[in-house]
């Protein structure tokens, strides 16, 4: 069973996705705070599987939250909710450590998926909207495409092959395609390759390869 911690300061919007979530066999909403003050206090007590915190909240908002939450217990993966998809706070979301995006008006079916994907660690969701929030991320910090020399003695060649094409907002079924191998063998190197580079997602392994200049910067749709 996932324990799911929800943060929102909207009724409504709590109410949804403890009404959406808590119907999924597999997925229980174990607490639901108001701001991120209250997300974290909870987040102490109940030790949740996955944070899904929304972005802006009175109080202390989901970038502080996130940042909190990830240096206090790391093993607490966060899924950011948002309504703009270039959102400036979620550039600073993404600095803070969350796991992946969503936006709130995104289908049940897809929300149901992110929550899971996160909770098990894939973290990149949502490829166009995660896809332009890091073009727009490395070009505001004016990162240049360089050779991934500099990982070579950190990664194996196949491990930069797949931490290249996750640039690229692949899924794990895509890679397998484009490299021609299993789905499984694509999920063992992911699997290595994280704490190699010190991170805890997918999307934090992509932000690490921008900022370290081991992949180009993409163009902007």
């Amino acid at each position: 069973m996932i324990r799911v911690l929800i943060a929102d300061d909207q009724p409504l919007v709590r109410a949804g996705l403890n009404g959406l979530l808590g119907a999924e066999n597999d997925l229980t909403v174990v607490g639901a705070a108001v701001d991120g003050h209250e997300a974290l206090s909870l987040a102490r007590q109940l030790r949740p599987d996955i944070a899904c915190l929304d972005i802006r909240m009175p109080g202390l908002d989901g970038i502080e939250a996130t940042r909190a939450l990830t240096a206090e217990d790391p093993s607490i993966p966060v899924l950011i909710l948002t309504t703009f998809d270039l959102d400036d706070y979620v550039f600073g979301a993404l600095e803070a450590g969350a796991a992946g995006f969503l936006l709130k008006d995104a289908d049940p079916e897809v929300i149901i998926t992110a929550v899971r994907q996160v909770a098990a660690g894939q973290g990149t969701l949502d490829q166009a909207l995660t896809r332009r929030i890091l073009a727009e991320f490395v070009q505001r910090r004016s990162l240049q495409p360089v050779t991934v020399q500099g990982a070579e003695g950190l990664l194996t060649a196949r491990e930069l092959d797949i931490l290249q094409l996750l640039a690229q907002g692949m899924s794990n079924e895509e890679i397998a395609r484009a490299l021609i191998v299993e789905i499984s063998t694509v999920k063992s190197h992911v699997a290595r390759m994280l704490p190699k580079l010190g991170v805890r997602s997918r999307l934090q392994a992509v932000v690490w390869a921008y900022q370290n200049r081991i992949v180009a910067v993409p163009e902007a749709p």
